[in-house]
């Protein structure tokens, strides 16, 4: 039985993949509401911890947990990542990750996993987080991973600082050779009611990134508007390519075909959580504001999963002959 703690816990994205590979959820914590009201919705209630902590914070405030074999912690990012553009940095926000280190010192688990942006790397504080996981006697390996090589339908880089007490941990292999495209995730034609895209009121921006698109694939062929983000490509993606990165904001427009007129609606709760690699089974609470915000803000399940299947496989082994 591998017994897991997972801080930062949000809806519970690293817990649900971590359960997949065998693991046991003892506890959650997260400081959001909502967040924390999905994850007892998933884990139970009594796993589930609405709780901000702080440089004071111990394990003792969680209540009696008991022992913890696997560690795992997703340290706010929005302080981090680029898409907050030139908004100024919360430095305090930042050194939540240096939390995990002072829970690893009182817990002693065999193995941590710690997710987080791949800005992460440029964070003057990056280095003495791994120092701090050294200093306790934990073998580190930072790794970067994309979750569309994990059958996520989407390209999500994530950084890992994946932590044994015992050994160096391994490199996590993918566990799908080709990606799975945008189209994966999409719900039958009708199911979601789309709106004419030259329709009064219609952003400009919004019909110059649908233009783009149409001159590069030709009528009749669906696509993707992204919003929110500039990478050069215009502004738009292609139905046989995952789907761009996903973030809190409700940011995908999908254009269909009505004959000649292109019709255009945004993706829908169900399809995000296709493309996070969610169940059906998975739980989510609140509007649908709440949900891609919860969504947004995860971990793929998948992607956790076979970096734990992978981390403890000599624990599995040692099970097994026993």
């Amino acid at each position: 039985m591998i017994r897991t703690l997972d801080l930062f816990c949000g809806a519970g994205g690293s817990s649900w993949g971590a359960k997949q590979a065998g693991a046991t959820i003892v506890c959650g914590v997260d400081a959001d509401e909502r967040a924390a009201a999905t994850y007892a919705a998933n884990f139970g209630r009594s796993a589930s911890r609405c709780l901000r902590l702080n440089e004071q914070s111990r394990p003792r405030d969680l209540g009696d947990i008991g022992e913890i074999d696997l560690l795992l912690a997703s340290p706010e990012c929005t302080h981090h990542t680029c898409a907050r553009g030139s908004k100024p940095r919360d430095d305090d926000s930042r050194r939540t990750a240096n939390y995990v280190a002072r829970f690893a010192a009182d817990l002693r688990p065999r193995w941590i996993v710690l997710e987080n942006v791949v800005h992460m790397k440029s964070w003057h504080g990056y280095e003495p987080v791994i120092t701090s996981l050294t200093n306790l006697g934990y073998h580190v390996s930072p790794q970067v991973l994309n979750a569309s090589h994990f059958g996520v339908p989407q390209n999500r880089r994530r950084l890992f600082l994946i932590a044994d007490l015992l050994a160096t941990p391994p490199s996590i292999e993918p566990s799908f050779r080709t990606s799975r495209p945008a189209r994966r995730v999409l719900d039958l034609p009708g199911t979601w009611r789309s709106r004419p895209l030259y329709r009064p009121g219609r952003a400009t921006g919004t019909l110059a990134r649908a233009e783009r698109a149409i001159a590069a694939l030709g009528e009749g062929n669906d696509f993707l508007i992204v919003y929110y983000g500039s990478d050069g490509a215009g502004g738009w993606q292609s139905l046989d390519q995952p789907l761009r990165t996903m973030t809190t904001l409700d940011r995908f427009g999908l254009v269909t075909w009505d004959q000649d007129e292109p019709m255009l609606r945004m993706l829908q709760v169900p399809e995000l959580r296709r493309a996070m690699g969610f169940p059906v089974s998975f739980t989510l609470l609140g509007q649908r504001r709440d949900q891609i915000r919860l969504l947004g803000n995860g971990v793929a399940p998948p992607v956790m999963k076979a970096i734990i299947a992978q981390l403890t496989a000599d624990q599995s082994v040692a099970v097994a002959a026993e």
